[in-house]
């Protein structure tokens, strides 16, 4: 293999395929990134058999080849080259050469035919989406997914595709994250379980554009793949049945306050800060008689807190406590200035919403106290 790229490229594409490199393996190939000339460019490959992530560079090929080498110590050594010079890759048996004007190091790595096999994005894409939308989308959804592993279906993002629709839904025994958005093509009913960890690494690399991110289910329909220009990552799925969330969605409420989201998480965090040091408790009492805001206190050992944030409330007053650090997670990561809370009693599910967003909606599991 001898082939020429920019160093800024390069640099680039190894940032990208490095987020999927294994770090605790016992196949040392896995720490490896490959390197394969392929389409009038160099083809960067990396997994850890969960996901796999493939870039293309753009140079001028000499030879073809194929290697792989330490990922962290290419990537490394690339990034401390001169930007804006060129880099020449040569391969000789096991060993690669990396060339930059004065600079030179050699790489030992292992034979590419060592590496696994990664599939490759069919002819035809199952539907496109807008990446703007699916990565706020996945933003909104994928933090509410378990990550104990004591029900990996839990651990995965439901990912519903149905006529011009896809519905991304996570869970664990605390919450629920519901959002639904609209694809580029219809398509007939297909239900993946796709796991949280691949949406955080592909939020990575989709950008801030309406251009469509392509995807598409592997032959084996035991992966999917998504193709961004330049950039491909491709994912296990994980099998069994996900819950029926919509058993838990609460279709009614007796008490509902619009309020800044901003204002409510600044207040949360600063009771957090004293929860913290019990079990994690804060109250939040709504609708106090001849109260126009929300009061969010807790209590510890170490001392108390108190604050109130101004709200439209409707209906019957509530007093509830959730755990903080769920509360907090909800509210930074929902997209809108306005939110409205919705409650139907100390012990049922408070249920999040953007005043501005119908197709989005977080329920949180209240946490039961003494009275």
């Amino acid at each position: 293999m001898k082939l020429a790229v920019m160093q800024e490229n390069l640099a680039r594409g190894l940032s990208v395929v490095s987020r999927a490199v294994s770090t605790r393996s016992t196949l040392p190939v896995l720490a490896n990134v490959l390197l394969r000339t392929e389409n009038a460019g160099l083809k960067l490959t990396a997994t850890n058999l969960e996901i796999g992530i493939t870039s293309w560079v753009p140079g001028r090929i000499d030879g073809d080849g194929a290697l792989t080498v330490p990922a962290r110590l290419i990537t490394d050594v690339v990034a401390g080259l001169p930007a804006g010079e060129r880099v020449d890759l040569t391969v000789e048996g096991t060993t690669l050469r990396l060339k930059a004007g004065r600079y030179q190091t050699h790489l030992r790595g292992i034979d590419a035919e060592e590496f696994p096999v990664i599939p490759t994005a069919g002819d035809r894409p199952t539907t496109r989406v807008s990446q703007r939308l699916l990565r706020q989308a996945l933003s909104e959804v994928a933090f509410a997914a378990a990550s104990d592993e004591a029900r990996p279906i839990l651990t995965g993002v439901l990912t519903k595709l149905v006529g011009e629709r896809l519905t991304l839904a996570a869970a664990d025994n605390y919450r629920i994250a519901v959002k639904d958005l609209p694809i580029l093509q219809p398509v007939e009913e297909t239900i993946l379980v796709v796991p949280a960890r691949s949406y955080q690494e592909l939020m990575r690399i989709l950008n801030d554009t309406d251009d469509p991110v392509d995807i598409m289910l592997a032959s084996s329909k035991s992966q999917v793949l998504f193709h961004v220009e330049g950039t491909e990552l491709v994912s296990r799925l994980i099998d069994g049945q996900f819950p029926n969330y919509q058993q838990v969605l609460p279709t009614s409420h007796s008490c509902r306050a619009v309020v800044d989201r901003d204002e409510l998480l600044k207040a949360v965090r600063l009771s957090a800060l004293i929860a913290s040091s019990a079990a994690n408790v804060v109250r939040l009492r709504v609708g106090d008689p001849g109260s126009s805001a929300i009061t969010i206190a807790a209590a510890a050992d170490v001392g108390d807190a108190e604050g109130e944030v101004e709200a439209a409330i409707e209906g019957e007053s509530v007093t509830i406590a959730f755990n903080a650090r769920y509360l907090i997670e909800a509210l930074q990561n929902v997209d809108g200035e306005q939110l409205a809370l919705e409650f139907s009693g100390p012990l049922s599910p408070g249920v999040i919403k953007p005043v501005d967003d119908p197709d989005y909606v977080h329920v949180i599991m209240p946490v039961r106290t003494p009275s």
